[in-house]
């Protein structure tokens, strides 16, 4: 199991810093080179880079198969809640004085620890090969809820 999660993470860093090239050139091409407003910019570029990760995390990573619109759904709760806050605390530490690069790499660095224990504990929990009771529970209610939906 130790082995599988030092692989789970190598993968996840590797596709996370491929998302991230692809959020940071998106990002620069909009807003740079074609002179698009920021915030339609940013999400654009989080929107896609998301979009690359969840995939190839999920087929390659995680190697899950589970109900993917299920999946997206927890992953776009994940950002419901991401997006805005990062936007804030940007704008606080932008307001302050910490450079814009600085703000953004650091946004990229929390969002990839935080998204790394969530898609792995949460999202694609049925990866995993060995679940506690209390883990059980858990997926059997998930199991659950996602045939509702």
């Amino acid at each position: 199991m130790k082995n599988q999660n030092f692989i789970q993470a190598i993968k996840f860093t590797l596709f996370s810093l491929s998302a991230g090239a692809i959020q940071l050139g998106v990002n620069a091409i909009m807003y740079e080179v074609l002179h698009i407003d920021y915030w339609v910019s940013y999400l654009t570029a989080l929107i896609l880079s998301v979009l690359w990760n969840f995939t190839f995390n999920r087929k390659f990573t995680f190697k899950s198969a589970s109900n993917v619109p299920f999946a997206m759904f927890l992953v776009a709760c994940f950002y419901g809640v991401f997006t805005p806050a990062s936007t804030w605390w940007g704008h606080e530490m932008e307001r302050v004085g910490v450079p814009g690069l600085v703000v953004t790499v650091f946004s990229m660095l929390v969002n990839f620890v935080t998204e790394f224990f969530y898609q792995k504990y949460l999202v694609f929990r049925d990866s995993l090969k060995e679940l506690s009771e209390d883990e059980k529970s858990f997926k059997t209610i998930m199991k659950v809820l996602t045939e509702k939906f």
